[in-house]
Protein backbone atom coordinates (compact mmCIF):
# COMPACT_ATOMS: atom_id res chain seq x y z
CA UNK A 1 0.00 0.00 0.00
CA UNK A 2 1.26 3.46 -0.88
CA UNK A 3 -0.92 5.39 1.56
CA UNK A 4 -2.05 4.98 5.17
CA UNK A 5 -4.80 2.40 5.69
CA UNK A 6 -7.36 4.97 6.87
CA UNK A 7 -6.91 6.94 3.63
CA UNK A 8 -7.87 3.99 1.43
CA UNK A 9 -11.15 3.97 -0.44
CA UNK A 10 -13.58 1.20 0.43
CA UNK A 11 -12.67 -0.72 -2.72
CA UNK A 12 -8.93 -0.37 -2.02
CA UNK A 13 -9.33 -1.48 1.59
CA UNK A 14 -11.43 -4.49 0.56
CA UNK A 15 -8.78 -5.57 -1.98
CA UNK A 16 -5.98 -5.16 0.57
CA UNK A 17 -7.89 -7.22 3.15
CA UNK A 18 -8.44 -10.05 0.68
CA UNK A 19 -4.85 -9.97 -0.55
CA UNK A 20 -3.54 -10.26 3.01
CA UNK A 21 -1.75 -6.91 2.71
CA UNK A 22 -3.94 -5.59 5.53
CA UNK A 23 -5.77 -7.08 8.49
CA UNK A 24 -9.15 -5.98 9.80
CA UNK A 25 -7.59 -5.04 13.13
CA UNK A 26 -4.92 -2.92 11.44
CA UNK A 27 -7.54 -1.12 9.36
CA UNK A 28 -9.68 -0.52 12.43
CA UNK A 29 -6.67 0.73 14.37
CA UNK A 30 -5.63 3.15 11.63
CA UNK A 31 -9.10 4.70 11.47
CA UNK A 32 -9.56 4.78 15.24
CA UNK A 33 -6.14 6.36 15.78
CA UNK A 34 -6.81 9.05 13.17
CA UNK A 35 -10.19 9.72 14.74
CA UNK A 36 -8.73 10.05 18.24
CA UNK A 37 -5.99 12.40 16.99
CA UNK A 38 -8.05 14.68 14.76
CA UNK A 39 -11.48 14.68 16.33
CA UNK A 40 -10.66 17.19 19.10
CA UNK A 41 -10.05 19.85 16.43
CA UNK A 42 -12.87 18.83 14.04
CA UNK A 43 -15.61 17.56 16.41
CA UNK A 44 -16.80 15.14 13.74
CA UNK A 45 -17.56 12.38 16.27
CA UNK A 46 -19.65 12.71 19.38
CA UNK A 47 -18.41 9.30 20.51
CA UNK A 48 -15.69 6.99 19.20
CA UNK A 49 -16.57 3.42 20.11
CA UNK A 50 -14.19 1.00 21.78
CA UNK A 51 -12.92 -1.78 19.54
CA UNK A 52 -15.39 -4.68 19.37
CA UNK A 53 -12.92 -7.57 19.42
CA UNK A 54 -15.55 -10.19 18.64
CA UNK A 55 -16.79 -8.27 15.60
CA UNK A 56 -13.24 -7.64 14.34
CA UNK A 57 -12.32 -11.30 14.69
CA UNK A 58 -15.54 -12.44 13.03
CA UNK A 59 -14.89 -10.14 10.06
CA UNK A 60 -11.31 -11.38 9.70
CA UNK A 61 -12.44 -15.00 9.90
CA UNK A 62 -15.05 -14.45 7.18
CA UNK A 63 -12.48 -12.85 4.86
CA UNK A 64 -10.01 -15.66 5.53
CA UNK A 65 -12.62 -18.34 4.83
CA UNK A 66 -14.57 -16.77 1.96
CA UNK A 67 -11.88 -14.69 0.27
CA UNK A 68 -13.26 -12.89 -2.78
CA UNK A 69 -16.77 -14.13 -1.96
CA UNK A 70 -16.85 -12.15 1.30
CA UNK A 71 -18.91 -8.93 1.10
CA UNK A 72 -16.92 -5.83 0.21
CA UNK A 73 -18.08 -4.24 3.46
CA UNK A 74 -16.68 -7.07 5.58
CA UNK A 75 -14.25 -5.55 8.10
CA UNK A 76 -14.76 -1.97 6.89
CA UNK A 77 -14.98 0.71 9.65
CA UNK A 78 -17.99 2.96 9.11
CA UNK A 79 -19.30 6.00 10.96
CA UNK A 80 -22.98 6.48 11.79
CA UNK A 81 -24.89 9.72 12.21
CA UNK A 82 -26.12 10.23 15.77
CA UNK A 83 -29.79 9.73 14.85
CA UNK A 84 -29.28 6.10 13.76
CA UNK A 85 -29.94 3.59 16.53
CA UNK A 86 -27.25 1.11 17.53
CA UNK A 87 -28.30 -1.22 20.33
CA UNK A 88 -26.91 -0.20 23.73
CA UNK A 89 -25.22 2.91 22.29
CA UNK A 90 -26.27 6.50 22.98
CA UNK A 91 -28.37 8.00 20.18
CA UNK A 92 -28.85 11.64 21.13
CA UNK A 93 -29.67 13.24 17.77
CA UNK A 94 -27.14 15.84 19.00
CA UNK A 95 -29.74 17.13 21.47
CA UNK A 96 -29.77 17.66 25.22
CA UNK A 97 -33.24 16.12 25.07
CA UNK A 98 -31.76 12.67 24.33
CA UNK A 99 -28.27 13.13 25.76
CA UNK A 100 -28.54 10.02 27.94
CA UNK A 101 -30.82 7.87 25.75
CA UNK A 102 -29.43 4.43 24.91
CA UNK A 103 -30.97 2.58 22.01
CA UNK A 104 -32.69 -0.69 22.86
CA UNK A 105 -32.44 -2.10 19.32
CA UNK A 106 -30.57 -1.71 16.04
CA UNK A 107 -31.92 0.35 13.16
CA UNK A 108 -32.66 -1.80 10.12
CA UNK A 109 -29.71 -0.26 8.24
CA UNK A 110 -27.43 -1.26 11.11
CA UNK A 111 -28.77 -4.83 11.04
CA UNK A 112 -28.09 -5.01 7.30
CA UNK A 113 -24.55 -3.72 7.72
CA UNK A 114 -23.91 -6.18 10.54
CA UNK A 115 -24.95 -8.97 8.15
CA UNK A 116 -22.04 -7.86 5.93
CA UNK A 117 -19.70 -7.84 8.96
CA UNK A 118 -19.16 -4.09 8.67
CA UNK A 119 -17.71 -2.40 11.77
CA UNK A 120 -18.99 0.74 13.50
CA UNK A 121 -16.37 3.26 14.55
CA UNK A 122 -18.56 5.85 16.25
CA UNK A 123 -21.50 8.22 16.13
CA UNK A 124 -21.08 11.51 14.31
CA UNK A 125 -22.14 15.05 15.06
CA UNK A 126 -25.18 16.61 13.39
CA UNK A 127 -27.60 19.49 13.62
CA UNK A 128 -29.98 18.79 16.50
CA UNK A 129 -32.71 16.39 15.36
CA UNK A 130 -31.42 16.89 11.78
CA UNK A 131 -32.67 20.49 11.73
CA UNK A 132 -30.18 22.87 10.13
CA UNK A 133 -27.71 23.11 7.30
CA UNK A 134 -24.29 23.53 8.89
CA UNK A 135 -23.94 21.31 12.00
CA UNK A 136 -23.74 24.53 14.00
CA UNK A 137 -27.03 23.62 15.70
CA UNK A 138 -25.66 20.66 17.63
CA UNK A 139 -26.01 20.80 21.41
CA UNK A 140 -22.42 19.51 21.57
CA UNK A 141 -20.57 22.03 19.46
CA UNK A 142 -20.00 22.79 15.78
CA UNK A 143 -18.22 20.41 13.41
CA UNK A 144 -15.37 22.07 11.50
CA UNK A 145 -14.57 21.61 7.84
CA UNK A 146 -11.37 19.56 7.31
CA UNK A 147 -10.42 21.78 4.35
CA UNK A 148 -10.68 24.99 6.42
CA UNK A 149 -11.46 24.69 10.16
CA UNK A 150 -12.86 28.22 10.23
CA UNK A 151 -15.72 27.05 8.00
CA UNK A 152 -18.71 24.77 8.53
CA UNK A 153 -18.75 21.16 7.39
CA UNK A 154 -22.35 21.49 6.23
CA UNK A 155 -25.40 19.81 7.68
CA UNK A 156 -27.20 18.11 8.98
CA UNK A 157 -24.83 15.18 8.39
CA UNK A 158 -21.76 17.37 8.82
CA UNK A 159 -20.01 15.02 11.23
CA UNK A 160 -20.28 12.09 8.82
CA UNK A 161 -19.00 14.15 5.88
CA UNK A 162 -16.09 15.57 7.88
CA UNK A 163 -15.15 12.11 9.14
CA UNK A 164 -15.00 10.76 5.58
CA UNK A 165 -13.15 13.80 4.19
CA UNK A 166 -10.56 13.72 7.00
CA UNK A 167 -10.10 9.93 6.66
CA UNK A 168 -11.44 9.24 10.15
CA UNK A 169 -13.44 6.32 8.70
CA UNK A 170 -13.77 4.62 5.32
CA UNK A 171 -17.40 5.65 4.68
CA UNK A 172 -20.38 6.85 6.69
CA UNK A 173 -24.15 6.94 6.89
CA UNK A 174 -26.13 10.15 7.19
CA UNK A 175 -29.74 11.12 6.71
CA UNK A 176 -31.08 13.47 4.06
CA UNK A 177 -34.22 15.50 4.74
CA UNK A 178 -33.70 18.43 2.37
CA UNK A 179 -30.12 17.91 1.28
CA UNK A 180 -28.54 16.87 4.57
CA UNK A 181 -26.23 14.33 2.91
CA UNK A 182 -25.53 16.24 -0.30
CA UNK A 183 -24.95 19.61 1.40
CA UNK A 184 -22.03 18.45 3.61
CA UNK A 185 -20.74 16.23 0.80
CA UNK A 186 -20.39 19.36 -1.34
CA UNK A 187 -18.79 21.42 1.42
CA UNK A 188 -16.33 18.67 2.40
CA UNK A 189 -15.47 17.41 -1.08
CA UNK A 190 -16.84 13.86 -0.84
CA UNK A 191 -19.60 11.88 -2.56
CA UNK A 192 -23.09 11.98 -1.05
CA UNK A 193 -26.09 10.03 -2.29
CA UNK A 194 -29.75 10.26 -1.30
CA UNK A 195 -31.81 7.29 -2.53
CA UNK A 196 -35.39 7.27 -3.78
CA UNK A 197 -37.85 7.82 -0.93
CA UNK A 198 -38.72 4.36 0.36
CA UNK A 199 -35.56 2.79 -1.01
CA UNK A 200 -33.99 2.44 2.45
CA UNK A 201 -35.80 1.62 5.68
CA UNK A 202 -36.29 4.39 8.24
CA UNK A 203 -36.92 1.95 11.08
CA UNK A 204 -34.63 2.91 13.93
CA UNK A 205 -33.97 6.41 12.59
CA UNK A 206 -34.95 9.31 14.87
CA UNK A 207 -37.50 11.16 12.77
CA UNK A 208 -37.32 14.79 11.70
CA UNK A 209 -39.73 15.19 8.75
CA UNK A 210 -41.04 11.73 7.96
CA UNK A 211 -42.16 12.30 4.37
CA UNK A 212 -38.69 13.62 3.43
CA UNK A 213 -36.18 11.68 5.57
CA UNK A 214 -33.99 9.07 3.89
CA UNK A 215 -30.81 7.38 5.03
CA UNK A 216 -27.99 8.24 2.64
CA UNK A 217 -24.32 7.49 2.17
CA UNK A 218 -21.16 9.61 2.36
CA UNK A 219 -18.09 8.09 0.75
CA UNK A 220 -14.78 8.86 -0.94
CA UNK A 221 -15.87 7.63 -4.40
CA UNK A 222 -19.05 6.93 -6.32
CA UNK A 223 -18.28 3.21 -6.37
CA UNK A 224 -17.88 3.19 -2.58
CA UNK A 225 -21.19 5.00 -2.13
CA UNK A 226 -22.88 2.44 -4.35
CA UNK A 227 -21.43 -0.46 -2.36
CA UNK A 228 -22.80 0.89 0.92
CA UNK A 229 -26.18 1.85 -0.56
CA UNK A 230 -26.59 -1.60 -2.12
CA UNK A 231 -26.08 -3.14 1.32
CA UNK A 232 -28.78 -1.09 3.06
CA UNK A 233 -31.38 -0.86 0.27
CA UNK A 234 -34.50 -3.03 0.32
CA UNK A 235 -38.00 -3.48 1.72
CA UNK A 236 -38.53 -3.75 5.45
CA UNK A 237 -41.69 -4.97 7.22
CA UNK A 238 -40.87 -2.52 10.02
CA UNK A 239 -41.26 0.45 7.65
CA UNK A 240 -44.43 0.51 5.59
CA UNK A 241 -43.04 3.25 3.31
CA UNK A 242 -40.26 1.05 1.91
CA UNK A 243 -40.61 0.01 -1.72
CA UNK A 244 -41.00 -3.61 -2.81
CA UNK A 245 -38.69 -2.88 -5.77
CA UNK A 246 -36.41 -0.05 -4.65
CA UNK A 247 -34.08 -0.21 -7.67
CA UNK A 248 -34.88 -0.64 -11.36
CA UNK A 249 -33.78 -3.96 -12.82
CA UNK A 250 -32.25 -2.13 -15.77
CA UNK A 251 -31.49 1.55 -16.08
CA UNK A 252 -30.57 3.06 -19.44
CA UNK A 253 -27.09 4.54 -19.36
CA UNK A 254 -27.65 8.31 -19.15
CA UNK A 255 -26.70 10.33 -22.24
CA UNK A 256 -29.04 13.33 -22.09
CA UNK A 257 -28.43 15.73 -19.19
CA UNK A 258 -31.04 18.35 -18.39
CA UNK A 259 -29.72 21.72 -17.21
CA UNK A 260 -31.74 24.34 -15.34
CA UNK A 261 -29.93 27.40 -16.62
CA UNK A 262 -32.74 29.72 -15.46
CA UNK A 263 -32.07 28.67 -11.86
CA UNK A 264 -28.41 29.62 -12.24
CA UNK A 265 -29.30 33.22 -13.01
CA UNK A 266 -30.74 33.82 -9.54
CA UNK A 267 -29.13 35.87 -6.80
CA UNK A 268 -26.97 34.25 -4.16
CA UNK A 269 -25.15 31.83 -6.44
CA UNK A 270 -21.40 32.32 -6.27
CA UNK A 271 -19.75 33.14 -9.59
CA UNK A 272 -17.00 30.65 -8.80
CA UNK A 273 -19.54 27.84 -8.45
CA UNK A 274 -21.28 28.81 -11.70
CA UNK A 275 -17.97 28.79 -13.53
CA UNK A 276 -16.95 25.41 -12.10
CA UNK A 277 -20.36 23.96 -12.96
CA UNK A 278 -20.20 25.17 -16.56
CA UNK A 279 -16.68 23.78 -16.88
CA UNK A 280 -17.91 20.35 -15.75
CA UNK A 281 -20.83 20.50 -18.20
CA UNK A 282 -18.49 21.38 -21.07
CA UNK A 283 -16.26 18.43 -20.19
CA UNK A 284 -19.27 16.09 -20.10
CA UNK A 285 -20.38 17.38 -23.49
CA UNK A 286 -16.94 16.65 -24.92
CA UNK A 287 -17.21 13.15 -23.44
CA UNK A 288 -20.35 12.51 -25.50
CA UNK A 289 -23.20 13.64 -23.27
CA UNK A 290 -25.97 15.79 -24.72
CA UNK A 291 -26.92 18.88 -22.73
CA UNK A 292 -30.57 19.92 -22.86
CA UNK A 293 -32.00 23.15 -21.44
CA UNK A 294 -35.08 22.33 -19.37
CA UNK A 295 -37.47 24.19 -17.10
CA UNK A 296 -39.28 23.21 -13.92
CA UNK A 297 -42.08 25.79 -13.59
CA UNK A 298 -42.98 24.63 -10.06
CA UNK A 299 -39.41 24.90 -8.77
CA UNK A 300 -39.77 28.58 -7.85
CA UNK A 301 -41.97 28.00 -4.76
CA UNK A 302 -40.25 24.69 -3.90
CA UNK A 303 -38.06 26.08 -1.11
CA UNK A 304 -41.00 27.74 0.63
CA UNK A 305 -43.16 24.64 0.23
CA UNK A 306 -40.40 22.44 1.60
CA UNK A 307 -39.93 24.47 4.75
CA UNK A 308 -43.64 24.76 5.46
CA UNK A 309 -44.03 20.98 5.28
CA UNK A 310 -40.77 20.46 7.17
CA UNK A 311 -41.89 22.71 10.03
CA UNK A 312 -45.26 20.97 10.21
CA UNK A 313 -43.80 17.47 10.34
CA UNK A 314 -41.08 18.46 12.81
CA UNK A 315 -43.68 19.95 15.12
CA UNK A 316 -45.66 16.70 15.00
CA UNK A 317 -42.70 14.34 15.35
CA UNK A 318 -41.09 16.17 18.25
CA UNK A 319 -44.32 16.40 20.25
CA UNK A 320 -43.39 13.03 21.76
CA UNK A 321 -40.49 14.59 23.66
CA UNK A 322 -42.51 16.01 26.53
CA UNK A 323 -40.39 15.22 29.59
CA UNK A 324 -42.78 12.50 30.70
CA UNK A 325 -42.11 9.29 28.80
CA UNK A 326 -38.39 9.47 27.99
CA UNK A 327 -35.68 11.99 27.31
CA UNK A 328 -34.80 15.02 29.41
CA UNK A 329 -37.26 15.39 32.32
CA UNK A 330 -37.35 18.64 34.29
CA UNK A 331 -39.81 19.00 37.14
CA UNK A 332 -41.71 22.14 38.12
CA UNK A 333 -44.61 22.93 40.40
CA UNK A 334 -47.27 21.82 37.92
CA UNK A 335 -47.57 19.42 34.99
CA UNK A 336 -47.47 22.39 32.61
CA UNK A 337 -44.22 23.51 34.22
CA UNK A 338 -42.81 20.02 33.60
CA UNK A 339 -43.59 20.35 29.88
CA UNK A 340 -42.29 23.90 29.59
CA UNK A 341 -39.04 23.29 31.46
CA UNK A 342 -38.26 20.00 29.71
CA UNK A 343 -38.87 21.30 26.20
CA UNK A 344 -37.28 24.73 26.67
CA UNK A 345 -34.10 23.25 28.18
CA UNK A 346 -34.05 20.11 26.05
CA UNK A 347 -34.44 21.74 22.61
CA UNK A 348 -32.06 24.25 21.06
CA UNK A 349 -33.10 27.52 19.37
CA UNK A 350 -33.43 26.16 15.80
CA UNK A 351 -35.50 23.19 16.94
CA UNK A 352 -37.77 25.44 19.00
CA UNK A 353 -38.16 27.77 16.01
CA UNK A 354 -39.31 24.95 13.75
CA UNK A 355 -41.69 23.53 16.35
CA UNK A 356 -43.32 26.94 16.79
CA UNK A 357 -43.59 27.63 13.07
CA UNK A 358 -44.87 24.10 12.43
CA UNK A 359 -47.56 24.47 15.06
CA UNK A 360 -48.53 27.78 13.46
CA UNK A 361 -48.89 26.45 9.88
CA UNK A 362 -50.98 23.53 11.16
CA UNK A 363 -53.29 25.69 13.26
CA UNK A 364 -56.97 25.89 12.29
CA UNK A 365 -56.69 29.44 11.01
CA UNK A 366 -53.68 28.88 8.78
CA UNK A 367 -53.57 25.25 7.62
CA UNK A 368 -55.38 26.12 4.37
CA UNK A 369 -53.30 29.23 3.71
CA UNK A 370 -49.93 27.54 4.22
CA UNK A 371 -49.73 23.79 4.73
CA UNK A 372 -52.27 22.60 2.17
CA UNK A 373 -50.92 24.98 -0.46
CA UNK A 374 -47.43 23.67 0.17
CA UNK A 375 -48.63 20.09 -0.27
CA UNK A 376 -50.28 21.09 -3.57
CA UNK A 377 -47.06 22.77 -4.74
CA UNK A 378 -45.18 19.59 -3.87
CA UNK A 379 -47.49 17.57 -6.09
CA UNK A 380 -47.02 19.98 -9.01
CA UNK A 381 -43.24 19.77 -8.66
CA UNK A 382 -43.34 15.97 -8.83
CA UNK A 383 -45.38 16.24 -12.04
CA UNK A 384 -42.85 18.70 -13.50
CA UNK A 385 -40.01 16.28 -12.79
CA UNK A 386 -41.93 13.42 -14.39
CA UNK A 387 -42.41 15.48 -17.56
CA UNK A 388 -38.77 16.57 -17.59
CA UNK A 389 -37.55 12.98 -17.35
CA UNK A 390 -39.48 12.13 -20.49
CA UNK A 391 -36.86 14.08 -22.45
CA UNK A 392 -33.70 13.75 -20.33
CA UNK A 393 -32.08 10.94 -18.35
CA UNK A 394 -30.73 13.00 -15.46
CA UNK A 395 -30.79 16.65 -14.37
CA UNK A 396 -27.69 18.55 -13.30
CA UNK A 397 -27.35 21.49 -10.91
CA UNK A 398 -24.69 22.76 -8.53
CA UNK A 399 -25.22 21.02 -5.20
CA UNK A 400 -24.92 24.22 -3.17
CA UNK A 401 -25.00 27.85 -4.35
CA UNK A 402 -21.58 28.55 -2.78
CA UNK A 403 -18.73 26.72 -1.02
CA UNK A 404 -18.72 26.31 2.75
CA UNK A 405 -19.34 29.52 4.66
CA UNK A 406 -17.55 30.71 7.77
CA UNK A 407 -18.72 29.46 11.16
CA UNK A 408 -21.20 31.98 12.55
CA UNK A 409 -21.69 33.76 9.21
CA UNK A 410 -25.33 32.72 8.69
CA UNK A 411 -26.83 34.17 11.83
CA UNK A 412 -30.09 34.91 10.02
CA UNK A 413 -32.13 31.67 9.73
CA UNK A 414 -33.54 32.74 6.35
CA UNK A 415 -30.05 33.03 4.85
CA UNK A 416 -29.36 29.49 6.04
CA UNK A 417 -32.60 28.17 4.53
CA UNK A 418 -31.77 29.76 1.15
CA UNK A 419 -28.64 27.58 0.95
CA UNK A 420 -30.95 24.60 0.25
CA UNK A 421 -32.09 26.07 -3.08
CA UNK A 422 -30.91 23.16 -5.25
CA UNK A 423 -31.27 20.22 -2.86
CA UNK A 424 -34.83 20.33 -1.48
CA UNK A 425 -36.51 19.53 -4.80
CA UNK A 426 -35.30 15.91 -4.72
CA UNK A 427 -36.86 15.39 -1.30
CA UNK A 428 -40.11 17.06 -2.28
CA UNK A 429 -40.43 14.77 -5.31
CA UNK A 430 -39.00 11.70 -3.57
CA UNK A 431 -36.43 11.15 -6.34
CA UNK A 432 -32.80 10.05 -5.92
CA UNK A 433 -29.91 12.50 -6.09
CA UNK A 434 -26.14 12.45 -5.81
CA UNK A 435 -23.46 15.07 -5.14
CA UNK A 436 -20.02 14.48 -6.64
CA UNK A 437 -17.04 16.79 -6.15
CA UNK A 438 -16.13 19.28 -8.85
CA UNK A 439 -12.60 20.62 -8.93
CA UNK A 440 -11.88 22.93 -6.00
CA UNK A 441 -12.65 26.60 -6.45
CA UNK A 442 -10.83 29.70 -5.24
CA UNK A 443 -13.31 31.39 -2.93
CA UNK A 444 -12.73 34.15 -0.37
CA UNK A 445 -9.01 33.53 -0.40
CA UNK A 446 -9.19 29.76 0.08
CA UNK A 447 -9.27 26.66 -2.12
CA UNK A 448 -12.55 24.96 -1.24
CA UNK A 449 -14.57 22.00 -2.53
CA UNK A 450 -17.80 22.43 -4.46
CA UNK A 451 -20.28 19.78 -5.53
CA UNK A 452 -22.20 18.95 -8.70
CA UNK A 453 -25.64 17.42 -8.18
CA UNK A 454 -27.46 14.99 -10.44
CA UNK A 455 -31.12 14.00 -10.03
CA UNK A 456 -32.77 10.96 -11.64
CA UNK A 457 -36.25 9.45 -11.90
CA UNK A 458 -37.63 7.27 -9.11
CA UNK A 459 -35.57 4.12 -8.48
CA UNK A 460 -33.00 5.10 -11.15
CA UNK A 461 -30.02 5.35 -8.81
CA UNK A 462 -27.93 3.42 -11.34
CA UNK A 463 -28.14 6.39 -13.70
CA UNK A 464 -26.71 8.61 -10.96
CA UNK A 465 -23.85 6.23 -10.29
CA UNK A 466 -23.05 6.07 -14.01
CA UNK A 467 -22.90 9.82 -14.56
CA UNK A 468 -21.17 10.37 -11.22
CA UNK A 469 -18.47 7.90 -12.23
CA UNK A 470 -18.14 9.75 -15.54
CA UNK A 471 -17.39 13.00 -13.68
CA UNK A 472 -14.77 11.19 -11.58
CA UNK A 473 -13.20 9.80 -14.76
CA UNK A 474 -12.96 13.30 -16.24
CA UNK A 475 -11.06 14.45 -13.15
CA UNK A 476 -8.61 11.57 -13.45
CA UNK A 477 -7.94 12.30 -17.13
Amino acid sequence: MTKPANELTLEEAARALRAGALTVRTLWGACATAAEEKNPSLNAYLEIFDADDAAIEAAQKRIDEEGEKAPLLCGIPLALKDNILVEDKVASAASKMLECYRATYDATVVKKLRAHNALFLGRTNMDEFALGGSTEHSAFGVTRNPHDPTRVAGGTSGGSAAAVAAHLCIAALGTDTGGSVRNPASYCGVVGVKPTYGGVSRSGIIAAASSFDQVGVLAKTVADARTVLDAITGPDPLDSTTLAAPRREKTIAPRRIGVLHDALRGEGIAAEVKEAFETELTALKRAGYELVDIALPSAAPALAAYYIINFAEVSTNLARFDGIRYGLAKRGDTLLDDYLLSRSEGFGPETQRRILLGTFVLSSGYIDAYYRKAVAARSLLAQDFARAFESVDVIATPTMPAPAFAIGEKGDPLSMYLEDLFTVTANLAGIPAISVPMKTVSYEGAQLPAGMQFLAPHTAEDALFAVGAAVEKLHRA
